[in-house]
């Protein structure tokens, strides 16, 4: 049995679930068309998979990968969200509200920057294992 809800309509759950998708897909959306480092992302992600795919990365390297783009797209997300908020609670400038957009930016760079290195590691390895890359020691 359902709880009971003022707001409920005769519709069956699933098709709020369902629903929700497509909100969360808008937001996907928005922040494709508003934000100009979603668009950079979108682009590393892009050539990211396509040198795994044609390296054949090991399901341990897609592992680590997939997380840390995944990563990088939730700060992203998130620092937008923020940006958004603030613009609205805020609009005129004001030392704190340039503050909170600073620290959640500051966010998606240091997770950018660990998943850089978590790139560099892979493919660095991966390419020093095919021969690519001179012995360094």
């Amino acid at each position: 049995m359902q709880p009971s809800n003022s707001n409920r309509t005769d519709r069956p759950w699933w098709r709020d679930r369902i629903a929700s998708f497509g909100y969360a897909f808008n937001g996907i959306k928005l922040l494709l068309a508003t934000q100009a480092h979603a668009k950079v992302h979108l682009v590393a992600t892009v050539l990211i998979v396509a040198a795994g795919l044609y390296l054949s990365l090991s399901t341990h390297s897609w592992c680590l990968l997939t997380l840390a783009i995944g990563a990088v797209w939730t700060a992203e997300a998130f620092n937008s969200s923020i940006e958004f908020l603030v613009d609205l609670v805020h609009p005129e400038w004001h030392e704190h509200a340039g503050r909170i957009k600073d620290l959640s930016a500051g966010a998606v760079l240091l997770i950018s920057m660990a998943s850089a290195v978590i790139g560099i590691l892979i493919f660095g390895s991966k390419l020093y294992d095919l021969g690519y890359l001179p012995h360094l020691w």
